[in-house]
């Protein structure tokens, strides 16, 4: 199937005090349609600036898109106008924030925030909006949508927020939703319930989806590939059955291995050792030298560059010279 989604080279740099650091690195990757792609790291990792450059939401101060193309359904997001932008974000690409407090505003009601969606897009009038705020809200599985639709988000849990901010990235019904960390705020029981609900719309609706996630049992249910970012640069990307299987980066591999681990239940809980660089002081070689179990002298002194090895790509010298 052809890209929906086709991002080529995108670096983001965000001006400090400190310097200008780069939060991503020459990224490249595509979604086809009614494909979900995963990226996963740690905090820091460049992941969630990413996806928000997608959408041109990175506020410019400070931040800055430098370079690269975001080509969706054959239009390129990095230069288009803002004004074009606007007939993009919410219609054509919908998106899931982080944390549902944050992005819903507390003084308006459900029914106007999602109706104000419908009414930029749709041209709905009142009452085809209101019809259609009480449906959306059933579609996601809100229990008595009609009483919910003229509550505020106060009056919400968590779980219930979150599938608010579900039914307005749904609402235009797009080709392409980014969810950015969609479970993360939320308990055990109500991330399994929003993920089977994600799923179960993705399908029925015939989307493409950009997952952003640490979890990796979020990704093993939902993703159909994943791309492993570290210190703003992609270092792995496969198939998600390759990538659980077999990760040929030891990033990757810490990733899995922690995952696994903590799932297992144990007192001592495995751990990469140390931390995410600052991107205003990366090392000289590999971003990863310094963290390594399989570090090579190569790999402190070369910035490795993407290469392939069993059939993926892959960041690491060891891994393509097929020296695991």
């Amino acid at each position: 199937m052809s890209a929906i989604l086709d991002v080529s080279g995108l670096t983001v740099d965000f001006v400090t005090a400190g310097g200008t650091l780069r939060a991503v690195n020459d990224l490249s990757f595509s979604i086809r349609e009614g494909e979900t792609v995963a990226i996963v790291g740690e905090s820091g990792s460049g992941k969630s600036t990413a996806a928000l450059s997608i959408m041109r939401l990175i506020p410019d101060p400070p931040g800055r898109l430098t370079a690269g193309r975001i080509m969706f359904d054959g239009e390129d997001l990095a230069t288009t106008s803002e004004a074009a932008l606007r007939g993009v974000r919410g219609q054509r690409i919908g998106m899931i924030f982080q944390d549902p407090m944050m992005a819903l505003n507390p003084v308006y009601t459900v029914e106007r925030q999602i109706g104000e969606v419908l009414r930029l897009h749709r041209g709905l009038s009142r009452r085809e909006m209101q019809t259609e705020v009480v449906e959306l809200l059933r579609l996601v599985g809100v229990p008595a949508p009609v009483e919910r639709a003229k509550q505020f988000p106060h009056n919400l849990s968590g779980g219930m927020r979150q599938r608010v901010m579900i039914a307005m990235a749904l609402a235009c019904r797009p080709k392409l939703l980014i969810a950015d960390e969609p479970t993360t705020a939320l308990d055990v029981t109500v991330q399994a319930q929003v993920l089977a609900l994600i799923n179960d719309l993705k399908q029925r609706l015939g989307m493409a989806m950009l997952l952003i996630t640490h979890d990796l049992g979020v990704v093993a249910e939902t993703a159909n590939r994943v791309i492993v970012m570290y210190a703003g640069r992609k270092v792995e990307e496969g198939s998600t059955t390759d990538i659980f299987d077999d990760p040929l980066h030891p990033y990757a591999r810490g990733l899995l291995k922690a995952a696994r681990w903590e799932s297992q239940g144990g007192e001592d809980l495995w751990e990469i050792p140390g931390t995410v660089p600052s991107p205003l002081d990366l090392p000289p070689g590999c971003a990863f030298a310094p963290r390594c179990a399989e570090v090579v002298p190569r790999c402190r002194q070369e910035k490795p560059q993407l290469g392939k090895a069993a059939g993926r790509e892959v960041r690491c010298f060891v891994a393509q010279e097929g020296r695991r």
